[in-house]
């Protein structure tokens, strides 16, 4: 496999995994670029460009055995290991996310939630004070944080983030980060 996959093709990656899934394996035993284009509506020479990045799955006129591509892609992303992550923001958006269980097929595990507003805190068990953040993070094996704050406190929190060993962030504050 490639280890040099643009930023573009890695975030494809997981919609190419989450279209693989949905297929019956017993009728797709073999899969085309064509077919997953045109699941997907996206561009054929871009589909193989993407799968491009994994040296050896396709079989020219053949396509990938839907199962093994499955797998290289689910190493790839570290599907299989699981990998738990932290949400700033129980706003509407964190909610939201919170709710959506999308994470799951993708071997994420949201553990905890951090919000300023004491009465959105209240809510769950799951759910921190901001201020507690920094010792959360030293005390858990996080590396993943989604970020659901006002552009006014995301930089803010990010330098936290990052101070406490966190790798990846998924922002959708409106503003970008540093």
């Amino acid at each position: 496999m490639n280890s040099t996959i643009s930023k573009a093709t890695l975030g494809r990656l997981p919609i190419y995994l989450e279209y693989l899934k949905s297929l019956d394996i017993v009728e797709n035993e073999l899969v085309t670029a064509v077919n997953i284009a045109e699941g997907l509506k996206l561009g054929e020479v871009q589909v193989r460009k993407d799968l491009g990045s994994f040296k050896g799955l396709g079989k020219p006129k053949l396509g990938y055995n839907t199962q093994k591509l499955i797998k290289q892609l689910e190493d790839y992303l570290s599907v299989e290991k699981g990998s738990s992550a932290i949400l700033i923001g129980i706003g509407k958006l964190g909610r939201a996310l919170l709710d959506y269980d999308g994470y799951k097929t993708f071997g994420i595990d949201i553990v905890a939630a951090f919000d300023i507003d004491e009465e959105k805190i209240k809510l769950s068990d799951k759910y921190y004070h901001i201020n507690e953040l920094s010792n959360f993070l030293q005390n858990n094996p996080i590396k993943i944080a989604t970020l659901t704050v006002p552009k006014e406190t995301a930089q803010e929190i990010t330098d936290i983030l990052v101070k406490n060993g966190i790798k990846v962030i998924w922002n959708f504050a409106p503003i970008k980060l540093k």
